[in-house]
């Protein structure tokens, strides 16, 4: 007979997504203490601080000839991109065709075209690849990689998907990119090489996840404060309801065809693929439509599913870490049953 799972350990297995249903409960209630205009400052203690501080344990955390060898596993890279910048613009049109016929606002089906276009963000996919056991040196490579093709490749996207487009930052977003991202993961690496570190301190995962927690809290605070007037309760039930539905079908499809691809990826890649292609960046995200359709009376209307889509990405991912991981041991033992 199967042993009941007490509370106590399904809170232990489940700890990201509680904390990450605290973090929306905590910004929900108080939104303007975590909010870019709040005291904690958080264009400097998120984007400089928590993040970096993850990327740095990252770098202490990862082998040296794991970096190598995931640099050189060209068909996984292939395999993620393609999906970011060509699967998914070419399902999301597809997707918003199919939409129309149920007389979505058809603002909002610009807006999840938008999105589709966006290039992958640099921390959720990462970390949540990284609690689920999975290929993280593949879950950064990748982040990086898409972040910087998406200054070529979003405009490009957005101009095919609705005919107009916007420039993204080239140096700004090389700066960011290297200040939060390579210099910290390189430090890390660095001073593991130096201190002949093997195994990673369980309080520096645990600060990591507090990083994590931070990010999130200081994302929801964001989204639950924006001001977006002139948006009818429909729109946002279709643009929830669209976003969730798109969500699932794109991170079942990477799974499915990741896997019909099992002789060349690993179960921790799968979860690299899984979290990598699916998500899409808010932090780049949204200054691009505000940028792209100023002064348009729908803008709050075009911002929804953008604004929808990520704190979606990161509750459904946090929903599946746990199940991977489980998944993840097993392939180990040498049984690897489908999720």
């Amino acid at each position: 007979m199967k042993r009941r799972i007490t509370i106590k350990e399904f809170l232990h297995k489940q700890v990201l997504l509680v904390g990450i249903l605290a973090c929306i409960f905590a910004a929900a209630v108080h939104p303007e203490f975590g909010s870019r205009q709040g005291p904690l400052y958080t264009e400097y203690s998120v984007k400089y601080g928590a993040v970096s501080l993850i990327f740095f344990i990252s770098g202490l955390s990862l082998k040296t000839e794991l970096i190598e060898h995931t640099f050189h596993h060209y068909k996984l890279h292939l395999f993620i991109q393609s999906f970011t910048f060509i699967l998914i613009p070419t399902f999301s049109h597809l997707f918003v065709r199919f939409l129309h016929f149920f007389g979505i606002n058809s603002w909002v089906l610009k807006g999840l075209v938008t999105v589709a276009c966006m290039p992958p963000p640099v921390s959720s996919a990462v970390i949540l690849t990284r609690s689920a056991n999975g290929n993280e040196t593949a879950a950064i490579f990748n982040s990086v990689l898409g972040s910087f093709l998406g200054i070529i490749i979003t405009p490009l996207l957005l101009f095919l998907g609705l005919g107009y487009t916007t420039l993204i930052p080239l140096f700004g977003t090389i700066i960011q990119l290297t200040t939060t991202v390579l210099i910290p993961l390189t430090l890390g690496q660095v001073l593991r090489k130096i201190t002949g570190l093997k195994r990673l301190h369980p309080a520096l995962n645990t600060l990591s996840q507090c990083a994590l927690l931070f990010v999130l809290y200081t994302t929801f605070c964001d989204t639950f404060k924006t001001p977006e007037p002139h948006i009818e309760a429909l729109d946002v039930l279709a643009a929830v309801f669209s976003v969730v539905l798109m969500q699932m079908i794109l991170m079942g499809l990477s799974y499915s065809l990741a896997q019909y691809y099992n002789s060349d990826f690993s179960s921790q890649d799968i979860i690299a693929i899984m979290f990598c292609s699916t998500h899409k960046s808010l932090t780049l995200g949204i200054p691009i439509l505000r940028i792209m359709f100023h002064g348009y009376a729908h803008l709050s209307q075009v911002s929804l599913p953008l604004l929808v889509y990520h704190p979606t990405q990161i509750i459904l991912g946090g929903m599946m870490v746990s199940q991977l991981k489980d998944w993840v041991h097993l392939d180990r033992s040498g049984n690897r049953p489908p999720v």
